[in-house]
């Protein structure tokens, strides 16, 4: 049973995390085009793109509509988060990491959790992952 809630504050908490990154990327967005191009992403076109796949990503997770799309949001949102991370510790700015980090962490919360809280079970929890 603590996994049900486990699961459901990791999700709650990831999914509000991107809800509010993707509420920065559309009322900041000159600023986030800087700090993008400070971390050697110079696409303009990325913001828009980002804003989407942040809004998008969460409700695939949440909403649960097909496992495997769900899956692939948690895939998605892994790499983004790990590259996130990644690419503020390249540039030696280790605090903007941490929401990286912190996302990072609920990920995996949520996703080793999933099976326990939703009807449907993932092929790619195993029960030796609990």
């Amino acid at each position: 049973m603590p996994e049900y809630y486990l699961y459901w504050i990791s999700t709650a908490l990831l999914s509000a995390l991107y809800f509010m990154s993707a509420y920065v990327y559309v009322t900041r967005g000159d600023w986030v085009r800087q700090v993008l191009a400070e971390l050697g992403y110079k696409a303009p076109y990325l913001v828009a793109f980002m804003i989407v796949i942040k809004i998008l990503g969460p409700v695939a997770i949440l909403s649960r509509v097909s496992v495997p799309l769900s899956d692939l949001a948690y895939a998605g949102i892994f790499f983004h988060l790990l590259l996130s991370g990644l690419a503020h510790i390249g540039v030696r700015k280790p605090a903007g990491a941490l929401p990286a980090a912190i996302g990072l962490a609920l990920l995996v919360t949520s996703f080793v959790t999933q099976n326990d809280a939703r009807g449907v079970p993932s092929p790619y929890v195993q029960p030796a992952m609990r």
